[in-house]
């Protein structure tokens, strides 16, 4: 076995340098990686669910997979622990649309749940949650577990630059034939494993661990603020600007607002009161954290 897979290496290798052909390799395990004595280290929890649809407050979670894992606090990620993964009988039929997504079919769910104990209990030594599109996972995952919502989040798809890294996109599909793997997509436990994965290389343009450039976003604070009251008028120049309207649900329904650094909160609301609202009105900030970042109280 050894001769032949040293065979296929050096066939690797020669379409690899040819310049016409490229090879992705198979995910595989995780080599655990030697630290330094003393080194402070933390456990970090992927997540990721499959859902009847989108909606948060109407759709419900058929598949959970957790897998947790130990990381330095410079984004060295050291080992990864055991994977967790269970099916949830929705109590309706799953849409041919959600089959042909994620392959789970409605026999694989039949009469299956997913014991609350043990996934409050896989969160609870956890320093950070992480999810690829962690606006989705943790609106679905705090309305059926209390345990997760006073953990911090982070999200490996927002909060990692993969396009200025050379990325075609921050999909974990683009991301893994990029980083040169792929894997069985569209399953929870391969979705988390080949996440923590690709958080754990450099980065191909700066070099940095993916792993370390998110923890730094997820331990910055940002400022919501809302352009309450703007005029309809403004809706287009508000648009370029880069606000985003909040629709019909959240504390603020209907309302522009923009997601603002510490260092440009001063300039944006200067902004607001200068050029769109009414004389007098102050505009509304919201300290977002890593807390209630990516949930519905942020």
């Amino acid at each position: 076995m050894g001769d032949e897979a040293e065979r296929f290496e050096e066939m690797a290798r020669t379409l690899n340098t040819s310049g016409i052909y490229r090879v992705l390799r198979k995910l595989g395990p995780y080599p655990r990686i030697d630290v330094e004595p003393g080194t402070p280290t933390r456990t970090g929890l992927f997540v990721d669910v499959e859902t009847t649809g989108l909606d948060a407050e109407t759709d419900e979670i058929i598949e959970i997979a957790m897998v947790p894992f130990s990381y330095a606090l410079d984004g060295r990620i050291i080992d990864i622990g055991s994977s967790f993964q269970a099916f949830r009988d929705p109590g309706r039929p799953i849409s041919a649309a959600v089959t042909a997504l994620t392959g789970i079919t409605d026999a694989m769910v039949a009469g299956q749940s997913i014991d609350p104990a043990v996934v409050e209990g896989l969160a609870s030594p956890a320093a950070l949650i992480i999810a690829h599109n962690a606006a989705f996972d943790r609106r679905f995952i705090e309305r059926l577990y209390p345990g997760f919502v006073a953990k911090p989040w982070a999200c490996s798809m927002a909060e990692v630059d993969w396009i200025g890294e050379g990325y075609e996109g921050a999909k974990l599909a683009y991301l893994a034939m990029g980083a040169g793997f792929f894997y069985d997509r569209h399953r929870a436990t391969k979705d988390c494993l080949a996440a923590i994965q690709l958080l754990a290389m450099p980065l191909p343009r700066s070099g940095d661990l993916a792993m370390g450039r998110l923890l730094t976003a997820a331990r910055r604070s940002t400022f919501r603020i809302w352009a309450e009251a703007a005029p309809f008028d403004r809706k287009d120049e508000l648009k370029r600007r880069g606000y985003r309207w909040s629709g019909d649900t959240g504390a603020r329904p209907r309302t522009w607002y923009i997601d603002a650094q510490e260092s440009q909160q001063k300039d944006e609301i200067a902004y607001l009161k200068q050029a769109v609202l009414p004389p007098g009105r102050d505009p509304a900030v919201q300290r977002i954290t890593a807390y209630d970042r990516f949930s519905v109280r942020g």
